[in-house]
This record gives structure tokens, sequence and C-alpha cells, in this order.
């Protein structure tokens, strides 16, 4: 008997729906798999036959051809294991047709029956529900992630026996209730109320997390620039569904998601290290997999010694950076993986990190100073909306808590982030219908209706335009600056201090 399983196939963070026939002919015992199956899906044959005979019922002494349907792409993931020994059983007879038909289906098998977590699960599931298959067998591994989705009918499985006898009776395996309460609060240790002397760069960042602006922060070692970017994400809003579901997305894709975190409600902080390859950094492989600056989406992507990356892994950032997503093509095939996250830089101003220090003399010649700050290309310093100059504070300052003289009281994460939430609220408001969250979004044509000069302000414009060589993009980029400050001031329209600032944030 001819059976059809459904199951789902991953190309980036888009899951399609696949047709797993299986049927039996007369002939020397074989299993047969067509339709363009990876290695991984065919060396399942041997999961799938052991998996099967340990669950107390015979693997058929039969010519068994199994095909994946279409048969135009390649079939890749041990997600498959699952449907290919329900379609084997079902060809059988041994499970009711009227009742499978009813269900898709991932899972990778063990041996002895057990059902393991697979990669991809939430994107799979978010698939079967867009063309309307609202009953999925998963793993109990994989419940929680998928638990996010709404509209759909989960039936977590520890075990094979559990799945064949819920296909005789459609009882065995309990539906899951669903995610019944909300997330437990975030509790950080960091805190910017630890960080004394740097109130210029708190404004910045305070900026940044606001509108989702990239920073460039360039000072000594040990002034607290890594300090500043740990601390970023204490500020930041909380993520709403639709930034959790993304970021679920692409960790259950490269296969980051374990027991303990099964869900990113958290938003990412990824700091890779200035050696990684190009691969790693934007994502690829012959299957193709996110990299860091996917990873860190909706979060923050924090490259500490800036200038100490090779310039060639740097300029991949470039595109990213404007698109808000990668593309990547490998075997005739592209997939997207989105990449919009909050770019946080930290570099030294020169090799030996002293240029402008008045305490410390710098021993760089001109020539390595230049070779230095070259590593970075003029394009991709002007799609870093915020550069700050982080100058060394002095010890009345930084150590207040030792002292007994009362200083001014150091600004905290807390008072930052209301600010910033009070920004985001009117950026939600204003761009409800615009397909986009924050200021850093906004569109050519989107800034020029929203982020509407006065005279005085658009006065100014015109000569920093000149005196500061500003291209079309950095001249876009400091307005949209200036419409976060605006937002934080609760200002409807962009003043000439709003712009002002924006202005001075750039080099």
């Amino acid at each position: 008997m001819l059976s059809k399983i459904t199951t789902g196939l991953l190309t980036g963070l888009e899951a399609n729906l696949v047709q797993v026939e299986t049927d039996f002919y007369n002939g020397l015992p074989a299993l047969n798999m067509v339709g363009l199956p990876s290695a991984t899906v065919k060396e399942a044959a041997e999961r799938i036959r052991a998996a099967i005979i340990n669950s107390g019922y015979s693997f058929p002494q039969k010519r068994i051809t199994i095909n994946f349907s279409p048969a135009s792409t390649r079939k890749d993931g041990s997600h498959f294991d699952l449907p290919i020994a329900v379609g084997i059983l079902t060809s059988l007879g041994e499970l009711e047709e009227d009742i499978v038909e009813k269900y898709a289906f991932i899972g990778e098998l063990s041996l002895d029956g057990k059902i393991n977590r697979v990669k991809g699960a939430l994107p799979l599931v978010i698939g079967f529900r867009e063309n309307n298959i609202k009953k999925i067998i998963l793993p109990e591994a994989n419940i929680d992630e998928a638990a996010i989705v709404k509209d759909v009918e989960l039936f977590p499985a520890e075990h094979f026996m559990q799945v064949i006898k819920h296909m005789q009776t459609e009882n065995e395996i309990a539906k899951h209730k669903g995610r019944s309460s909300g997330f437990k609060p975030i509790e950080y240790h960091e805190d910017y109320a630890d960080v004394h002397g740097q109130e210029r760069v708190k404004r910045a960042m305070t900026i940044c997390a606001a509108g989702f602006h990239g920073i460039l922060m360039v000072g000594s070692p040990g002034i607290g620039k890594s300090m500043m970017a740990k601390r970023l994400r204490t500020i930041m809003p909380e993520m709403t569904y639709e930034e959790m579901l993304e970021a679920t997305k692409i960790h259950s894709v490269a296969g980051k998601l374990t027991d303990k975190e099964s869900l990113v409600y958290e938003r990412p902080f990824r700091t890779p290290y200035h050696t990684i390859s190009p691969c790693a950094l934007v994502g690829g492989g012959i299957r193709p997999i996110p990299g860091e600056i996917s990873l860190a989406h909706s979060g923050i992507l924090f490259l500490d010694e800036f200038f100490e990356f090779k310039r060639n892994v740097l300029d991949l950032l470039r595109q990213p950076m404007e698109d808000g997503h990668v593309l990547i093509s490998r075997n005739g095939e592209s997939v997207v993986f989105p990449s919009r996250s909050i770019l946080v830089a930290a570099s030294n101003p020169c090799p030996c990190g002293y240029r402008d220090d008045p305490r410390n003399e710098c021993k760089c010649s001109i020539q390595q100073i230049q070779n230095y700050a070259g590593k970075l290309s003029g394009p991709l310093l002007d799609r870093i909306d915020i550069q700050v100059a982080m100058g060394v504070s002095g010890y009345d300052e930084l150590f207040k808590e030792h002292q007994d003289t009362a200083g001014s009281k150091s600004t905290s994460s807390s008072e930052m982030k209301r600010v910033v939430e009070g920004a985001v609220i009117i950026q939600r408001e204003r761009y409800i219908n615009e397909g986009i969250i924050y200021n850093s979004q906004l569109s050519s044509t989107q800034v020029s209706k929203f982020c509407t000069l006065d005279k005085d302000a658009s006065d100014l414009m015109k000569k920093a335009y000149d005196k500061m060589a500003l291209s079309a993009r950095g001249y876009h980029r400091a307005l949209k600056v200036a419409r976060t400050i605006a937002d934080i001031e609760g200002s409807e329209n962009i003043r000439l201090n709003h712009l002002a600032e924006a202005l001075s944030y750039r080099v």
C-alpha cells in the first residue's frame, strides 16, 4: 500500500512541505531513497530499521522505495527519520491512514526508538501552520521552542511507540497546552551605575538603544569600552513577540537551542573574536547556517578590538548593516538570514593604545597609525551611526564611592531604560503602518517623511554637509539619530539642538 506522510524542508528560515511517499515491491530486500536525499537522510535507513524492530514490529523483507516530493529540491536533516518510519508502518497497514494524514511529523530516531531533538523545529512548525496543517508530532525536547507558535496543536513524543499508538487510536499523546504564563523577568548583574566618569558615552548608548543605532567607541585601554558594551542590553526594551519568534528561529536552525535555553526571549549578545573567519561571521557552509551577525539579530553584535579584525572580514558587514539581512548562495540555492542588530564596536586609537592619552606617551609612528586605522574602510565607517572618542576620566570622577565627599550620582541602567522605553513607544506608534519599529530602519523615503527640519536646523545641516564632507548616506544617518534624540526629548519635530547633537557623533 502506498502511503504519503507530511513533513517539511528548511531553506534558510523558510519551511516548505515535503511528502514522504513509501511503497513496497517484490524482490530482494532493499531500502532505496529517491528525490534528492542528502547523505544524512540516506544513512537514516539503519536507524529507522532498528527503531522499528526495537518498538516491537518486524521490518518488512521487501524492496522498499521512499520518494521525497517535490524531487527537485535537496532534502537534508535528521528530522526526516520519524516521517520515514511512520510511512513504512503505514504502508504495512499497522497505522490508521485516516489518522496519519491529519498530521505532520518531525523527529530524529535513536536505535532504541527514542525521539531526539532536531534543528529548525520552530520554523518547520511555522511552515506547517502557514500550509494549514495544525496537528504536529514533534520531539518532546523541541516543545518549548515550538510552543511559542499560536494556532497549532502540538503533540510531543519521547518514543516511537507513543507515535505508533497515537496513530492507531489518536489518544496516546496528550496535546500540549501551550505556553500558559509569561516570561520570568530578566535580571542583569551589570549596571551602568558602576561606570563613572563617562556620562557623554552613556548618553550615546541611550540613543543607540532607543533607535537601534550602531556605535563605535575609540579610547585608551582600560577606559571602559567593554563595560559600556556589556551593559547595553540592560537598557534595551523587552523583545516583542515577533522579535522573539524570529530570533528563536535563527538559533533553532543554527542548533544553538538547548533544554535549558529553548527560547530566545533575552536580547542576544554575541562577541566574536577578531580571528573569526568570514563564514563564521556572516554565515555559510555546504548547508548554509546563520553566522554571528544573524545570531545577534534583535540584539547586540559586539566587536572588541575592532581594528584588529581583517579588513576583508569587516567589509562583509557593509551590506548586512544596510539591508538588515544576509543573502547566501550555495549549490544553486539562495537563503536569507535576518541580521538587524546593534553593532557595538570598540577599539584603541592606535596599535599601542595611547594616542591622545594625556597620561601616557604614544610610541606609534604615523605610518603605524595610518595602517592601523586603514583596516576600517570609509564605506563601513559611514554606516556606523554614532562614533565617540572616550576621554580619560579623573580620579575624582572614577572613584567617588571610595571618597568621603559626596559627588554627583552616576546614571543607572534603570534610569536610562525608562528614557529608552519612552522613545521606543513613540516610534512604535509612529511606524505602526510602516513595517518598521526603530528609527535606524527608516528608508530614504521614510526619512523624508518623518525627519523634516525647521529652517534653523536645515541651515545647520547645509553647513555641516559641506564642512564635514557628509555623503548622502551620512546625511540620512545623521537625520535618523536626530530623530531618535527628538523622541528621547519627547519632541514631535527635530530641532536645532537635536541635529547638533546628532552631528557631534559623526567624525
